[in-house]
């Protein structure tokens, strides 16, 4: 036995011996960039960060522009520099015992003389995975708006489901609906915006709209599938002014392109997960001379956690581009959506406590088909003046089949079921202006621009057969039981932006938009009432069709206007942007038995104002914090209300109460080894992102709201996570907890048999995920919901309910990438 122990201590030794001398040839395989950072005129650039991608190598240029980088590990590297108001640079560094150092100088462009996209590469982002968008960004004026740029390409999230709570975690104020696992469809709110189907949000690819209808029908029943997409930008209300006037404000979902130096890549990732999920996307993209591709499709199918809840998923993108000149370019694109899911209903508040996994309905189905198409036209004029037109079009359609009956109440197999189905035509084009000029010795920007959409919807609500299987027809097509409406819609727009330098630091940026909006409906609906039989002199049930013709037309004017401040690593922005919200499809006329719709109805008006400081360096901390205000005047919402007839229990829909909401979000974000004085090329970042809000009902009608919580806003919420990354190697832990809160004006605290009102209790519910790449293959897995809680996150009063939607317990992922 010694003898072994001996052998033991000999082989341990030498292997321990052996690692040092590694760590030593290491540390001594070492080098040196130095360089300088100078303007287009030839003047030093100060303070102009300078940092090696995907490292912790990170410095600052001084005063006359020079900087160096020193005990480098020998390697090929990307070291890039920006400064504030330039054009970003980037250049490959190889560092070998034959080339120990590396002189590399930059000649930075000024942003105002290129109107080139920006995008910003930092080593910040590369971990981290968010940015805010600069002053100027293509087509577009951001300054001093509240914003976030999700970077997806630097998160470690569950791409393949789509899921939305690890994807916008560090984007705070959001209410998250988690009644998808498959990730179909978006959910999201804020300040206490209804999250349903992100219809509070002004949606858009690319920049083109994406949503049913922006303006009668702004729910968005496609969701662009994440592993395609590049980034997210999310602007509040006050993108207003340049994207059309919801109070949410703006959610573009910019995709990938093909790759510029190569002529074909493409990528596969193959996904399998927990309840029988299976998601397969594959990429192909590249540069063949003058034109840019990319194309993708994603298939994916599962069980789902509830019963009753398959889903069949197909989705497909192209896009080609063609860059004639520096100057010119046009893109096309086309868009692909087609799925078939199954509805497990909604669960009462005594069934969610037995068996949140249960299923009362099993007859429900649910079908979308979207088809998107896009052509964008960029041309720059000269170095100061800019044209993007983008014009677009949707042929799409949504059914939804099932019992829509109270969820106490069981689904008789012989019983007919509900259909409502919904086409859409829409086309539109959005024309834009960016010019840059001086001012004496001052910079300014100004935007111009015009837009037209016209909308037609197609709108019939009747009864399907009474089987189970997901037949979309209609049993009596030509006399529908319910309902049978045209929905048309126009806007008009005409919108300015402006910024001025006041001075080196501080601008303002004032705004106006100028909208015409027509809506109207045309069609009929089912009425009964009683009438005397002739023969009997009884009353009977008399049913008949009540034609309606309606049309609504207005005009008016909005205003806006931003300041900021900026200093080194920092700035303080304020914005006021005036918002409106016209009524929708929904509250013109729909059939449902558990929603009234008051038929006086009429738009919301009112506005955002934030106040913030927001910072970021590179590599150590990035920061926004703000205070909100949020008012809405003639808030458009549904309170509890008693049949006094049938004794049944039912939402009604009306313009209830002027009302705000107010409060603070805050999102911080630290690299910890940076921030302890801890020498290290591993990367160790924490992050919190919270928000604290209080909204009220003003004065109302309704005497049972007045001075009520608004409905769906989390007094409190919080997202914290934790990223390690290793070289390849990355994980991330994520918490998130959200308060306790109501889904209707009344604050209906009890049980109800529907289960449409009630509270949203407080829940809290964890994320681990990780990946690890090796050459050209990555490996992703994810364990949502860590601790298996059972919670939920919406009370539905339709489809896919009514009543409580379960969100999924613990589920498992493995997904395998490989490139090529």
């Amino acid at each position: 036995m010694d003898f072994i122990l001996l052998e033991l201590m000999k082989v341990k030794f030498k292997y321990i011996t052996l690692f040092f001398v590694l760590i030593a040839v290491q540390a001594g395989a070492q080098g040196i960039i130095t360089g300088t950072v100078k303007s287009a005129e030839g003047q030093p650039v100060a303070d102009a960060e300078v940092f090696l991608q995907n490292t912790r190598y990170i410095t600052s240029t001084d005063k006359r522009g020079r900087y160096e980088l020193k005990d480098i590990p020998y390697g090929t590297y990307t070291l890039a520099t920006f400064s504030i108001g330039r054009a970003t640079l980037s250049r490959e560094v190889i560092l070998t015992s034959e080339n120990q150092k590396v002189s590399v100088d930059f000649q930075l462009n000024e942003l105002s003389a290129e109107l080139d996209n920006v995008t910003i590469k930092s080593d910040r982002e590369e971990t981290s995975g968010i940015r805010r968008l600069q002053a100027v960004e293509g087509a577009a004026i951001y300054e001093a708006k509240k914003n976030e740029v999700i970077e997806l390409r630097d998160i470690t999230a569950n791409l393949a489901v789509n899921n939305s709570r690890q994807v916008y975690a560090k984007v705070p104020g959001l209410n998250i609906w988690e009644s998808d696992g498959a990730g179909l469809q978006l959910g999201i709110g804020a300040r206490g915006l209804d999250p349903s189907r992100t219809a509070n949000f002004n949606v858009r690819q690319n920049g083109y709209d994406i949503s049913a209808d922006a303006l009668g029908y702004p729910e968005s029943y496609y969701t662009p599938a994440t592993e395609a997409v590049e980034r997210i930008e999310v602007v509040r209300g006050a993108a207003s002014l340049q994207y059309g006037t919801q109070f949410g404000g703006l959610l573009n979902f910019i995709m990938k392109e093909g790759p510029e130096d190569k002529k074909i890549e493409g990528v596969t990732r193959n996904t399998v997960g927990s309840y029988g999920f299976y998601s397969t996307f594959n990429s192909l993209g590249g540069t063949v001379g003058k034109w840019n591709y990319y194309t993708f499709f994603q298939y994916k199918r599962g069980n789902g956690w509830r019963e009753n809840s398959s889903f069949d998923s197909k989705m497909a993108y192209g896009a080609l581009k063609y860059n004639a000149s520096d100057r010119f370019s046009v893109k096309l694109e086309y868009t692909f959506m087609d799925y078939l899911a199954q509805q497990p209903g909604g669960l009462t508040d005594q069934f969610f406590i037995e068996n949140p996994r249960q299923s009362i309905r099993g007859r429900n189905w649910f079908q979308v088909n979207w088809n998107l198409f896009a052509n964008t036209i960029d041309y720059r004029i000269n170095n100061k003046l800019k044209l993007n037109v983008r014009t677009f079009a949707l042929i799409g359609g949504r059914d939804a089949l099932g019992n829509l009956g109270r969820i106490d109440r069981t689904d008789e197999l012989e019983q007919e079921r509900n259909l409502f189905s919904d086409e859409f035509h829409n086309f539109g084009n959005e024309t834009r202006l960016i010019y840059n000029y001086n001012i004496g010795d001052r910079q300014a920007v100004a935007l111009v621009g015009a837009r037209y959409y016209n909308g037609s919807t197609d709108r019939k609500q009747g009864l399907a057969d009474a089987t189970a299987e997901p037949h979309f027809t209609f049993l009596n097509p030509d006399n529908l039981e319910d309902s049978d409406f045209d929905l048309p819609s126009e806007n008009i727009s005409i919108f300015t932006e402006n910024i001025f330098d006041i001075t080196e630091k501080f601008s303002i940026t004032p705004g106006a938009r100028f909208e015409h909006i027509y809506t109207g409906a045309d069609g009929y609906y089912q009425q009964s009432t009683f009438v005397k039989d002739p023969v009997t002199g009884l009353k009977k049930d008399s049913t008949y069709q009540e034609y309606e013709s309606r049309e609504r037309s207005r005009s008016f004017m909005f205003f806006g206007l931003g300041l900021s401040y900026k200093l080194k690593h920092r700035e303080v922005y304020a914005n006021f942007s005036q918002n409106y919200k016209s009524i929708n499809f929904n509250d013109i006329r729909v059939v449902n038995p558990n929603l009234v719709v008051d038929p006086d109805i009429k738009d919301e008006f009112g506005y955002n104002f934030d106040l913030g400081i927001r910072g970021n360096k590179a590599g150590k901390f990035n920061y926004d914090i703000s205070l909100f205000y949020l008012r809405y005047n003639d808030r458009i919402s549904a309170i509890q209300k008693k049949d006094t007839v049938n004794f049944r229990v039912y939402r009604y829909r009306g313009n209830i109460s002027d009302a705000y909401s107010t409060g603070l979000e805050a999102f911080g974000e630290l690299e910890l080894f940076n921030a302890l004085g801890v020498d290290s090329q591993n990367s160790l970042n924490v992050f919190v992102n919270a928000s604290v809000i209080d909204a009220r009902y003003l004065e109302s009608k309704e005497e049972a709201i007045e001075g009520n919580k608004v409905e769906l806003v989390p007094p409190f919420s919080l997202r914290t996570g934790l990223s390690f990354i290793h070289n390849h190697f990355r994980v991330t832990y994520q918490y998130s907890y959200v308060q306790k809160h109501f889904t209707d004006a009344t604050n209906a605290d009890d049980m109800v048999p529907g289960a449409v009102s009630g509270p949203i209790p407080t829940y809290y519910v964890m994320d681990l995920s990780a990946s690890y790449r090796y050459k050209f293959a990555k490996l992703e897995a994810s364990i949502n919901n860590l601790t298996d809680n059972k919670y939920f996150t919406r009370r539905a009063s339709g489809y896919p309910g009514p009543g409580i939607i379960p969100a999924d317990g613990r589920t498992f992922y493995l997904t395998l990438e490989l490139k090529f």
